[in-house]
């Protein structure tokens, strides 16, 4: 059920779970632009550390009834607000991303926001319409998880709707 996603700011001993969750091959290959080594724990918690120490963004846990199941995250690109989102691949197809990254949304400030997806990543573009984003453009870069040049879409988001994303 999406109405017991809830978002807090990220703990310490929320990165285990996170750690856990990046480790699925299929995830990884479908987000694409994801780290060279997902079991680089020492990356992963550079990674992390560099997050949380940076004021501008806005790392949040995703949790249901309690359980990490995930992370929602706002950060800036040159003058822009990009979104991301990772769930744990086996709570997909529940709602918990588009619950979580509406939740994240309505706690922005600023649009618009944007967020990028690899262009055969269905899912990922369905939660991000639903939640309102809309392409914009098209990007392609080196994906590490796929050892090739992958094509995304890039989209934006600029007005929040309520009605959106079981808000």
């Amino acid at each position: 059920m999406t109405s017991e996603v809830r978002l807090r700011p990220v703990r310490d001993d929320d990165l285990p779970a996170f750690f856990a969750h990046g480790q699925d091959p299929q995830a990884n290959w479908m987000a694409a632009f994801g780290p060279k080594d997902p079991a680089d724990r020492a990356a992963f918690d550079a990674h992390w550390a560099r997050i949380r120490a940076d004021p501008r963004i806005v790392p949040r846990t995703v949790t249901v009834g309690g359980e990490v199941v995930g992370h929602v995250v706002a950060f800036p690109v040159g003058e822009l607000t990009e979104v991301s989102y990772w769930i744990d691949p086996g709570r997909w197809g529940r709602g918990h991303a588009t619950a979580a990254l509406g939740a994240l949304l309505r706690e922005l400030p600023q649009r618009p926001v944007h967020a990028r997806a690899a262009k055969d990543n269905a899912a990922s573009l369905a939660v991000l319409r639903k939640c309102g984003f809309v392409v914009v453009g098209e990007d392609s870069g080196y994906a590490e998880s796929r050892g090739t040049e992958v094509e995304e879409f890039v989209l934006e988001m600029s007005v929040w709707s309520d009605d959106r994303a079981g808000g």
